[in-house]
Order: structure tokens, then sequence, then C-alpha cells
């Protein structure tokens, strides 16, 4: 019998399936990283999310499969076990509708003030006043990273009147660039004619630090940042100084350098809205998330679809 080590927290209908097709499963959801590196070379597949880093320090072992729970690999070894012959999985569309929704209601706390306001009003100040917002529509959104977030991203703020350019290391299709009305541009285009820039790329040695000083400086003193990706991807001490001296007018941070984030000088500045990396944080993502990655497990163990 095949086992598997499902070393994250994995919704109940994931785990079922697998056992209902016959395999061995452990669920070991609060794993320690010493205990996953010493005990996955037992198992056929291992299951995780970003709570563990798979590294193949025990070399390969039985293990034949790596399934990541959701989009990002940047902790998983994918060049060392795929030379070991493991082949790495991830379930990218059972979280895109999930990311994309909070990205987009990231927006309207930025431009509406929500999240100040709602503060204030907890500690009884009234400030209806002062709470003069900027709407959508009309304007430009700048989408860094067009795969499957960044397209359904780019879908939701066409349908809310928002002119779209995108910037991505390969040529968007056409047939949706039109779809959405949009542009492809270089980054340099995209960050100056933005009224909000929003990033959705992995995170390699080709996008660590992408947003720093000099990209900071490019955007308009009224555009807002979001960074949806990882926390890499922007240089949070460039972010810190931009919001303090006002190069752009605000940012919302789902992912950070460092989890969970240190910086408590950052977290407290009145024009970042921070959130928990809880773009993917529903029930509805979390299920098929779990029943997707069961569905790769058994198809690569036992070569049949569920």
């Amino acid at each position: 019998m095949s086992r598997v080590l499902v070393a994250c927290r994995l919704d109940r209908e994931g785990i079922e399936l697998m056992r209902s097709a016959g395999l061995q499963v452990d669920y070991e959801e609060r794993i320690t990283q010493q205990e996953f590196d010493r005990r996955y070379v037992n198992y056929d597949a291992v299951v995780i999310r970003s709570n563990v880093k798979a590294r193949p320090v025990g070399g390969k072992g039985n293990l034949r499969v790596i399934v990541r729970a959701g989009v990002g690999l940047d902790n998983v070894d994918v060049e060392g076990f795929t030379k070991l012959g493991v082949k790495v999985l991830n379930t990218p569309e059972s979280v895109t509708r999930a990311v994309a929704e909070l990205t987009v209601g990231l927006f309207f706390c930025l431009a509406r003030g929500i999240v100040r306001y709602a503060s204030e009003l907890k500690q009884g100040r009234w400030l209806k006043s002062e709470a003069h917002g900027i709407e959508l529509r009309g304007k430009t959104v700048g989408i860094i990273g067009c795969g499957r977030i960044g397209r359904e991203v780019a879908r939701m703020a066409h349908a809310l009147g928002m002119r779209v350019l995108v910037n991505d290391v390969i040529e968007v299709p056409r047939d949706f660039l039109e779809s959405v009305e949009g542009k492809q541009v270089d980054l340099l285009t995209l960050l100056r004619e933005s009224d909000i820039v929003t990033i959705h790329t992995p995170l390699d040695p080709s996008t660590r630090g992408l947003i720093g000083e000099r990209e900071l400086r490019e955007m308009k003193r009224t555009a807002f940042l979001v960074n949806m990706a990882r926390g890499g991807v922007v240089d949070e001490t460039a972010l810190k100084r931009a919001l303090r001296e006002g190069w752009i007018a605000g940012a919302a941070l789902d992912v950070f350098e460092t989890e969970p984030p240190t910086d408590l000088e950052l977290l407290s500045l009145p024009n970042l809205i921070p959130t928990p990396h809880m773009g993917a944080q529903t029930h509805e993502a979390q299920r098929a998330a779990g029943i997707e990655a069961a569905r790769l497990v058994i198809r690569e163990l036992l070569g049949k679809s569920v």
C-alpha cells in the first residue's frame, strides 16, 4: 500500500478521498521542519503548504511526488527533487478566485480609506468630512504577473470600468487582452501610468527585489501598491520609506519577507493595510485545494483519475 504524508492542514474531504482510493494517509498538520526532513523519505507522496520547506536533505528515499496545496513553490527545491526523479506539483486553480477577490477588495479599502475610517469610528471619532476617497471606475490598474490570478484580477477590474495594463516576462495572449481591453507594457510604463499597481508574480531570482526604491519613485504620488505575490518581491525597507515620505499614497501587503512579520514600524504606518497572508483563506478555496491535491496524489501513485 502506498503511503502519503499530509504535512499541513488539509480539508478533510481530500484526506478521505485518498483513503477511499486505498492509500495509507498519515495526517501531521503540526509537523516540525526537523520531523519533516527526517520522515519524508519514508513516503511515496507528501502534501505540504508553506508551513515547511521541502528540500532533498535525505535524498529521495521512497518519495515519488510532492504536492503543494496552493500556488507558490518557493518553499520547494524543485530543481533538486526533479534531478532525483521526484515530481513536484501544485494546485493553482483552486485558489485563483479567492486571491483575486481579496486583491480587488484591497483596491476598495485603499481607494476609500475603509480600514482607517472604520478604526477611527471604533475609537469614537466621526471623520465623515475627511473621508474623501476615489472611485475605481476610470482609473488604471497595472498588473505585474499575468498568470491565472493576474488575469482574474484583470477581468474583475475591467468589470469595474478600470483601464488594464499588464506586465509579464512572456507575451500575454491577444484574445485575453482584447477581452479586458488591456495592453501589455514594459514595467516602467506600467509604474508611471497606473493608479493601482498589483503584484502577482512567483518569487524567484528574477523577481526578488523587483519593486525597490527606483520603481517606487517612478509611481504616481497618488498611486497605491498591492502585493499578493511573495514578500521578497517588494523591498520592504524602500516601501517603508516610500509610505513615510509620500512617494506613493498607500499600500496593502498580504505577504511579507518574514512571516509572521516582525517590522512593527512598517505595520503601524497609517497608509499601509497589512493582512496575514490570507489570500487563499476561504472555505471554498481550501476545500478545492484539498480535493485537487488528493486527486493529483491518486493520479501519480495509482494512475487513475477520480
